[in-house]
């Protein structure tokens, strides 16, 4: 007689993804340390229990993650590899092309994050991005006359009060969404003398509060350089629904 009580079906997980799962938290741990040789298929599969082809795809699934680089050959094998902050914003990148994420959005991102990237910047900048900001600006103003370099020299100044914040996951994301942004507004007509003389102008004051550690008017004067940037482009419909 039945108790009336239901077993769902069990759902058994794959060997090679036990292994991977095993291999992906000792190198995240750091048990496995960056650049350490991994044991080859042969003693894996010996030590593991598990055929040789469960290890070779359980190796494939990490080097897929980006934990481990294999290198073929007499002198090859699995080296480990920590997360870094290219592999996220890589991650971050196919998202945005894969799910067919607006510039409106990409914008409205931008606006909540790079502001408060700019305060941080204030706060934790060291006199290596002090000079970096303003060699950056220098490089901005000369290109004045020539867009792409112009557009190029705009988007190395934003990662670089990013990378002045001194904070790895801001940075990540930045990376992503930049070079998404960078390529929806490099559009003829769109960065006119009168918009590339504006954006001049922010920087200089956004980096002149970052120089002197001033993390409120630095938060203030991104805030309004990126919103007026995206208001300028939100005035073209086209462009904001569009990547």
């Amino acid at each position: 007689m039945s108790d009336g009580i239901a077993i769902g079906r069990i759902q058994v997980p794959k060997a090679a993804d036990v292994l991977a799962s095993e291999l992906r938290e000792r190198i995240l741990a750091g048990q496995i340390g960056e650049g350490a040789i991994l044991p080859t298929e042969r003693s894996l599969a010996e030590t593991s229990g598990l055929s040789r082809a469960s290890v070779r795809e359980a190796l494939r699934i990490l080097e897929v993650e980006g934990l481990i680089t294999t290198r073929l050959g007499r002198n090859g094998g699995s080296a480990a590899r920590r997360p870094t902050h290219e592999g996220l914003a890589r991650s971050v990148n196919q998202f945005i092309r894969g799910q067919n994420i607006l510039l409106r959005s990409l914008l409205e991102a931008r606006e909540a994050i790079e502001p408060a990237c700019a305060r941080l910047a204030a706060l934790h900048r060291t006199e290596p991005d002090i000079a970096e900001l303003g060699a950056l600006q220098e490089r901005l103003e000369a290109a004045y006359a020539d867009i792409p370099a112009f557009l190029d020299a705009n988007l190395q100044w934003h990662l670089a009060v990013v990378r002045a914040s001194h904070n790895e996951l801001l940075l990540a994301f930045m990376l992503a969404i930049s070079e998404a942004l960078h390529a929806g507004t490099d559009l003829q007509n769109f960065n006119s003398d009168e918009i590339r003389a504006t954006v001049m102008r922010a920087h200089r004051r956004v980096t002149e509060a970052i120089r002197e550690g001033d993390a409120e008017a630095a938060e203030r004067r991104m805030e309004r350089h990126v919103r007026a940037y995206a208001e300028q482009v939100r005035r073209r419909p086209a462009m904001a629904e569009a990547l």
